[in-house]
């Protein structure tokens, strides 16, 4: 099953909307990520803890916000180069409603469902 031109427009519309979203995040998470203040005479030592346990929480966030940028990047680049929609592992078409639920996929529903 095949997508239409109009069907891959839509996805590239979707992906871009998404990866604008990413990079904003991004933007307004990087505070978050700095290195946490050591100096204890401010801070007393639960809350440096508490500091430390967000900022790790926001590193994560962080890179799971820039992996799925790369992703989103990549399936953009499958769509312009008319690559868009096979399954990574078997070659098969990657059924349409899959891909609207999620546009980054690379592996149809039976490939996905053998890896887990």
């Amino acid at each position: 099953m095949e997508l239409s031109h109009n069907e891959l427009r839509n996805l590239e519309k979707l992906l871009l909307e998404r990866k604008n979203e990413l990079v904003r995040e991004g933007e307004t998470g990087q505070q978050a990520e700095e290195v946490v203040e050591l100096d204890q005479a401010r801070v007393g030592r639960l809350s440096r803890m508490d500091a430390m346990q967000a900022q790790a929480m926001s590193l994560e966030t962080g890179r799971r916000r820039r992996q799925h940028l790369l992703e989103v990047d990549a399936a953009i680049e499958r769509i312009r180069s008319d690559e868009y929609g096979g399954c990574f592992e078997c070659g098969e078409d990657i059924n349409p409603k899959r891909l609207e639920a999620d546009p980054v996929a690379t592996l149809c529903i039976a490939c996905a469902q053998a890896l887990e």
